[in-house]
């Protein structure tokens, strides 16, 4: 088998405002090597301030989301260099996970096949997660004497409810795109051949929305997990305040006018038409 270069670990198109990257080590179920790392980070930057892209959907090659980190490249051959080895893939690996979080624009992971370990890096650093019914996710550490590291049982412990959590942690045992649904990991499961009509619906859906609104919407989730209500409350409030000043308060205009005087839409119903704000 000849050995992927480094830009053919990640491949990416363009269609329509959504831009849809993939794990691209179907061979290898698409486990997450230093190159494939490196490369993904390369590829996000890049479409993160694109015109063309407004939203963007992460999935894989073949019949893997992902399989993790690589055993043999990202853990024994990075091990055999030395610590500054491993110290450096790290951050490789970290660096895009924490870029994916803080992302300019909405993203969605497209689970189509098995999602584990290292994997749940990716998964929580999306803002969506649909996932196949049939797709299969797994702590498997626990299995091969480790504890499931950067960040993955974090990941379970802030998704999931705790009791599932340790038991998913402690057991190893996976779980389907059904159960990931019910117990939290995932936003929702679909049957493998709606998939992609899934997550392209819900894909045009937020490309109708204001994007600055957008962005602000989905930092402050995030940000608002470990505050209590009240400093939570007075972030939004700086938050409001500083989406007027990047487009919200144009967008809130328009949105009010298209609402109780053009009478084209209901908050509750649909989206304003955010192609008509001024400004």
């Amino acid at each position: 088998m000849t050995e992927r270069s480094e830009a053919d670990t990640v491949a990416f198109s363009v269609e329509n405002r959504i831009a849809w990257v993939r794990f691209n080590r179907p061979e290898k179920r698409n486990c997450m090597s230093p190159k494939l790392n490196r490369q993904m980070k390369k590829v996000l930057e890049e479409l993160e301030f694109r015109d063309d892209v407004g939203v963007l959907v992460l999935t894989g090659e073949g019949e893997a989301w992902t399989a993790g980190m690589d055993l043999k490249e990202y853990f024994r051959e990075t091990e055999e260099q030395g610590l500054w080895a491993i110290r450096k893939s790290q951050r490789e690996s970290y660096g895009w996970f924490e870029r994916l979080r803080w992302y300019e624009k909405p993203t969605i992971a497209m689970i189509n096949g098995w999602c584990f370990g290292g994997g749940y890096g990716p998964l929580f650093g999306c803002d969506i997660a649909i996932a196949a019914e049939d797709a299969q996710f797994g702590l498997s550490e626990i299995n091969w004497g480790i504890l499931p590291g950067g960040g993955a049982s974090k990941v379970a412990q802030e998704l999931m409810p705790f009791r599932k959590a340790m038991y998913h942690a402690m057991m190893g045992e996976t779980l389907s795109g059904l159960d990931a649904a019910a117990q939290g990991l995932v936003t929702e499961a679909v049957p493998a051949d709606q998939l992609h009509a899934r997550v392209l619906a819900i894909a045009e859906a937020l490309l109708k929305k204001d994007p600055h609104a957008l962005r602000s919407t989905k930092w402050t989730m995030r940000r608002m997990v470990d505050m209590t209500y009240d400093n939570a409350l007075d972030y939004q409030i700086r938050a409001q305040e500083a989406l007027h000043s990047f487009g919200g308060a144009a967008a809130r205009k328009e949105a009010t006018k298209q609402f109780l005087d053009d009478k084209t839409f209901k908050p509750g119903l649909a989206t304003f038409d955010a192609s008509k704000v001024k400004g």
